[in-house]
């Protein structure tokens, strides 16, 4: 028995049929042997038989050199695999494989104007076709297409005819990215939206937001988006910081079998949860930061409702401290601890500071010289000081939005301003790039 990687050879007995004086002169023919057994291994969310069941090798099968990288490259196409290799073993005239594979990063499927069907019918349904589905799909490869082909099937043995695309957006639903699903077809339109919680549409803001919402196409997305900037902060602010809103659901009376309306109705259901009030919050690493100036950063004194807003703009004003100070890599890392019966919230705060950066030099294209020249002698961090990143992005905005106040009477044309900052992590040091288009 002996080892080998991604390149095949078979026993002698199994080529000595091969070297046998041919009666005639022929092209020779590629090796086989009887795949044994399929292995794999490396994997984190898959099974090893359904990395196999991909592969679409069969143990049983004469298979050759080309058969086992066909099967590698199947993997590799599906877009659940980073990376994919294969080794093997030879024991008389029969072959085992193993992949050794890395799986790719998974994004959550999102389902935009699909309105027939919960998500749960939906993702039941790519499950069908694709038994490993677990709500998650890469961002390419063929088992996207093979979920969008499952969610056209179902929605055809309903009658609908209406087809499925695909592609990668912005998850509307937190962090990251999501693998969004709409369909093609009749536009459906919003008629209403209702709430679980009655009280929201007292607020002002929240009327005028639906104002913009309603007779225009469905799209879960949109709605979701709306909940996000708009319904959430109002609970934020209340301290109820474990509110739950949607997901949005379309609620229809009459014959379920009818055509689905054109307008259709959409329902919000929104639990509150309880309303947290503040406890305090720690610094627990050896920074500037101290537990003092985190008080005073977000405003909160014990007892006091947390608002989630306020707290969630007491980090950016701390993360801007920093900037401030020329730590540009620093890193603000809050983690809350909610006591679920007192009904307190209270956070333990590390900061890792970095490197303190000093101030390079300024590399300017797309401008005249005349203009190169003024806009140095305004440039307010000195070489060598303090990079105040505040500072920085303060003169950019003044930049775009008010050019005479930089350049005054002089002659500048341009619509953008492309800006890098170039950080030497060894020398501590920053330099500003800005190109004029």
């Amino acid at each position: 028995m002996f080892r080998s990687s991604r390149s095949l050879r078979f026993g002698l007995g199994l080529l000595f049929v091969f070297i046998l004086p041919p009666v005639r002169t022929q092209a020779p023919e590629t090796p086989t042997a009887t795949l044994h057994e399929i292995h794999a291994d490396g994997m984190k969310i898959l099974n090893e038989t359904q990395v196999v069941v991909l592969s679409r090798l069969v143990a049983g099968s004469q298979v050759g050199k080309s058969d086992l990288q066909t099967g590698a490259d199947q993997l590799v196409q599906t877009g659940l695999f980073a990376k994919v290799n294969y080794s093997f073993q030879t024991r008389g005239d029969d072959v085992t494989v193993t992949f050794h594979v890395e799986e790719a990063p998974r994004i959550p499927a999102y389902f935009d104007n699909i309105p027939w069907f919960s998500d749960s019918e939906l993702n039941d349904a790519i499950r069908k076709k694709l038994p490993f589905h677990n709500g998650t799909l890469p961002e390419a490869g063929n088992v996207v297409d093979q979920a969008a082909e499952a969610l056209s099937e179902l929605l055809a043995s309903h009658d609908l005819n209406v087809s499925i695309e695909h592609q990668v957006i912005g998850n509307p639903l937190g962090e990251g990215t999501a693998q969004e699903f709409h369909i093609q077809g009749p536009a459906l339109q919003i008629a209403s939206i209702e709430f679980g919680d009655p009280s929201l549409t007292s607020s002002k803001a929240i009327r005028l937001a639906l104002a913009d919402l309603l007779g225009k196409p469905y799209s879960r997305m949109t709605i979701d988006l709306f909940l996000s900037e708009q319904v959430r902060p109002i609970y934020l602010q209340r301290g109820c910081l474990h509110a739950k809103l949607g997901p949005p659901e379309v609620r229809l009376t009459g014959n379920p079998n009818q055509k689905l309306p054109e307008q259709i109705p959409v329902f919000v259901p929104i639990t509150t949860g309880p309303v947290y009030h503040w406890s305090d919050a720690k610094s627990i690493s050896h920074s500037l930061l101290s537990s003092f100036t985190l008080a005073q950063e977000l405003g909160h004194k014990p007892g006091d409702v947390a608002d989630g807003m306020k707290i969630e703009a007491g980090w950016d004003r701390i993360r801007d401290d920093y900037g401030h100070g020329g730590y540009l890599d620093a890193k603000v890392d809050p983690v809350v601890s909610f006591d679920d019966q007192a009904h307190m919230v209270s956070y333990s705060v590390k900061v890792q500071e970095g490197a303190q950066y000093r101030f390079g030099v300024m590399v300017l294209t797309g401008i005249s010289l005349a203009d190169e020249r003024r806009l140095r002698e305004i440039w307010p961090i000195p070489a060598g000081q303090t990079f105040d990143k505040t500072v920085f992005e303060e003169f950019l905005v003044k930049l775009q939005t008010h050019p005479a106040q930089i350049f005054g009477d002089l002659p500048v044309h341009f619509e953008s301003v492309g800006h890098w900052l170039r950080a030497d992590s060894g020398l501590h040091v920053v330099d500003v790039l800005l190109d004029f288009k």
